[in-house]
């Protein structure tokens, strides 16, 4: 764990050290991000460019940006010098404000998102896909398998917009979308995800009751599930502790990718039921060429995905005694 963890980190740094010279090197013009159509005159953008140090060498930006996120450091901007504390991302060029400070208060609502959902596909997926197995070939299992493929066909944008349209505003049948902190009244927060985690986690499901079940059918023509059979196990444990523990493998890297794909935001969810979480605040940096914004959003992804990894592998030797970590 600790090679996996190491690795993990030199992963990470080089993500890093990527996106600093993908996005702070390229083609763009930050100065206009900032000065707008207000007075840009050539005076006007190049005081921009040297509080941003943009006009120093490129290998003293790089030390300046990578040693902030250690250590924090103090930025220049339009005659002010403004405290960034570790670990700093810079300040965006739009909002004027610290990016940490805006990818933390962006968290909570993805976070409140993803997890919702998350627990709402994988207890209905696993459990849709596991009796999808234990059926194969009935009347059950055909009318699963088919009614997740027609769900899935329709693009995800599309069955979110009708929902919000037919089951709130014409209908009435869920709350109107929201984003309440759960600190302040849990209950608002529970009605104003509700659909978002529904809708969501339906789409999602979807897909995990196929994996399931072909997982699941796989691990049924085992060996150590014949010999199980052969025991006189019962059919339940042999189903369950057995076959569909072993099949939980492949299911559970696939659920480790899609919730750090979660976590680093849900654009049209975040759009369409108007919840501001990560998903929204990347997008709309790349619009207005907001960097450092953009810069900070990768590597909150990257650092997640990396981590989620890690975890996913120490799931598996739970999940499956042959699996050991090397």
């Amino acid at each position: 764990m600790v090679r996996r963890i190491v690795a993990g980190l030199a992963v990470v740094l080089v993500v890093m050290v990527l996106s600093f010279f993908l996005f702070f090197l390229g083609p763009s013009r930050p100065e206009y991000a900032i000065c707008g159509d207000r007075n840009c005159t050539p005076d006007r953008l190049a005081d921009i460019r040297t509080s941003l140090s943009l006009d120093k060498p490129v290998p003293e930006q790089f030390i300046e940006y990578f040693t902030g996120i250690a250590t924090g450091r103090e930025i220049h901007s339009g005659g002010f010098v403004k405290p960034c504390p570790a670990p700093c991302l810079g300040y965006s060029f739009v909002a004027d404000e610290p990016v940490t400070q805006m990818i933390l208060t962006r968290i909570p609502v993805t976070i409140s998102v993803a997890l919702g959902a998350m627990v709402i596909f994988s207890i209905v997926g696993v459990t849709t896909g596991a009796f999808a197995a234990i059926h194969r070939g009935t009347i059950w299992d055909k009318t699963l398998v088919s009614g997740s493929l027609i769900l899935t066909s329709f693009p995800y944008y599309l069955v979110a917009l009708l929902a919000a349209i037919y089951l709130t505003i014409q209908y009435s049948i869920f709350p109107r979308s929201s984003y309440t902190p759960l600190t302040e009244n849990p209950f608002e927060w529970f009605k104003g995800l509700l659909l978002p985690w529904v809708v969501l986690g339906a789409v999602y499901a979807t897909a995990y009751a196929r994996y399931t079940r072909a997982a699941m059918v796989e691990a049924l023509g085992e060996d150590f599930v014949r010999t199980a059979r052969a025991k006189g196990l019962t059919v339940r444990r042999v189903h369950f502790r057995h076959a569909l523990r072993a099949g939980l493998t492949s299911v559970v890297t696939i659920l480790g990718l899609d919730l750090a794909g979660l976590l680093t935001g849900t654009v049209f969810t975040e759009q369409i039921f108007n919840v501001q979480g990560l998903g929204l605040l990347a997008l709309n940096a790349v619009g207005t060429g907001d960097l450092p914004v953009i810069m900070g959003s990768v590597m909150y992804a990257s650092f997640l995905l990396v981590a989620l990894n890690i975890v996913v592998d120490i799931v598996y030797s739970f999940l499956d005694p042959r699996v050991r970590l090397g």
